[in-house]
């Protein structure tokens, strides 16, 4: 069934379809292994690697190893960024996006997806926009800069990297922390190509529709979720929050948006490694319907997703 899938992905591609992708960070607290295997089995065109703790989301031999496996693609990779893998591949955050290119590229990858630097990283931050715009001179890969959101002094972090709000006295937010400089919006800065997250949208009271705008013919990759305007990182399955995320998927189309979509949501709740399928594949069925113009087929049963 992989290597149908393989394939189908393929034929996609040739006929200027966009190809759905599957966040490996989607299927946590399972493994990337187990993210290929999702997606081979559920009919996705490839993946999103992240780049975190787990050592074979640090290794290209075993990444390719898993590509080869189940012939899925290695869509795009995203680096290393995240708060709780500061200390992945090293320290420095300028050596860890250009080895995340270096990574891309060995893996056939046409993306590298990073955010903003924080605030106290003031070194890559002077440098930040300068060193994109080197990589991507050198390099086929386009690094393309995501849309964050304000973080809260009340937050704290889940093991994915996403965070969840804790309640203060009488239920209200901490104040709002401007983490990334010089913002959590890319487009502040200007920059050739961009993600845009439909949840860190929600999160950040931001207008997608709006984004999508300033984002323009840079809008290279799309991060596929939902959220409902709470104060933390939601990444819910598209269609099952507020954000309009059908209509930014029409308004893309009608403006001949040729890059990728990848479903990044949040399966932890899921009870069992069937529940996980089910919210993959309803992710999926959206995508395909709002990006493809297609209802595909009711998926049977992953067996190989039950497998451990």
């Amino acid at each position: 069934m992989a290597q149908a899938q393989g394939a189908h992905s393929e034929n996609r591609a040739e006929r200027g379809e966009v190809r759905v992708g599957l966040s490996t960070a989607s299927v946590y607290p399972e493994n990337t292994e187990a993210a290929f295997r999702y997606a081979a089995e559920l009919g996705y065109d490839g993946v999103e690697l992240m780049v975190w703790a787990e050592p074979a989301s640090q290794s290209i031999s075993t990444v390719q190893q898993y590509a080869h496996k189940y012939s899925i693609p290695v869509l795009a990779v995203h680096a290393p960024c995240l708060l709780i893998s500061q200390r992945v591949w090293g320290a420095d955050p300028i050596a860890k996006l250009t080895r995340s290119v270096h990574t891309a590229e060995a893996l056939g990858a046409a993306t590298v997806v990073v955010h903003p630097p924080f605030r106290w990283q003031r070194r890559y931050a002077d440098g930040f926009a300068k060193q994109v715009a080197e990589l991507e001179s050198s390099s086929p890969v386009a690094v393309a800069v995501e849309n964050m959101f304000p973080m809260r002094a009340d937050t704290l972090f889940r093991g994915d990297g996403s965070i969840r709000r804790l309640e203060r006295r009488g239920g209200r937010p901490g104040p709002a922390i401007t983490t990334f400089s010089p913002s959590y919006d890319p487009t502040d800065v200007g920059f050739r190509h961009y993600t845009l997250d439909t949840s860190h949208t929600a999160t950040a009271g931001v207008d997608p529709l709006a984004l999508a705008e300033r984002m323009g013919s840079g809008l290279t990759h799309l991060h596929l979720a939902d959220g409902r305007g709470a104060a933390h990182d939601e990444h819910l399955i598209p269609g099952e929050g507020t954000q309009p995320v059908a209509e930014l998927c029409a308004a893309l189309l009608d403006k001949g948006f040729d890059g990728q979509a990848v479903i990044e949501v949040n399966t932890q709740m899921a009870r069992t490694t069937m529940d996980r399928a089910a919210m993959l594949n309803r992710a999926l069925v959206f995508a395909r319907q709002h990006l493809n113009g297609l209802t595909p087929a009711p998926t049977p049963e992953p067996s190989g997703a039950v497998r451990g």
